[in-house]
């Protein structure tokens, strides 16, 4: 429906664009691990999707005349991978929905598996975070 929308309020030969979240990139290891320790409801498709060329080929369909996709990315810093991990745990939305649907104790096992996630993606040395987020930017010419 989001898909339909965005084309059906461009005119035609209007550009759509978008960035997402790519299912190999750190966002998407991070919502993938989410999803091993709160599995999504029966039929939800995974965010990620939107993250591919396949999936928005798939979403757009035939209301996009022309795509065009280029893979980026946004490099993250964070005092420390805890703290990385505690701010996603309270104040980002899957993250935070998904840890409100565990027990303290699975709670604890998924923070420590996003730490882990943080640090082996970590560019830094010194006891902070740094990493890069990569996403997929679609420019989509409607029909």
């Amino acid at each position: 429906r989001a898909a339909d929308e965005l084309l059906r309020v461009c005119r035609s030969g209007g550009v759509v664009g978008l960035a997402n979240w790519t299912p190999a990139g750190f966002v998407g290891q991070m919502l993938k691990l989410a999803g091993r320790h709160v599995p999504p409801p029966p039929g939800v498709l995974p965010p990620t999707r939107w993250g591919t060329e396949e999936g928005i080929r798939e979403l757009l369909g035939a209301g996009a005349a022309e795509l065009a996709f280029t893979t980026a990315s946004v490099r993250q810093r964070f005092p420390s991978p805890e703290f990385f991990a505690d701010f996603f745990l309270d104040f980002y939305g899957p993250t935070l929905k998904a840890s409100e649907a565990l027990t303290a104790e699975g709670r604890g096992a998924f923070r420590d598996d996003l730490i882990a996630l943080a640090t082996a993606s970590n560019r830094a040395t010194d006891g902070t975070l740094v990493n890069d987020w990569e996403f997929l930017v679609t420019v989509a010419t409607k029909a």
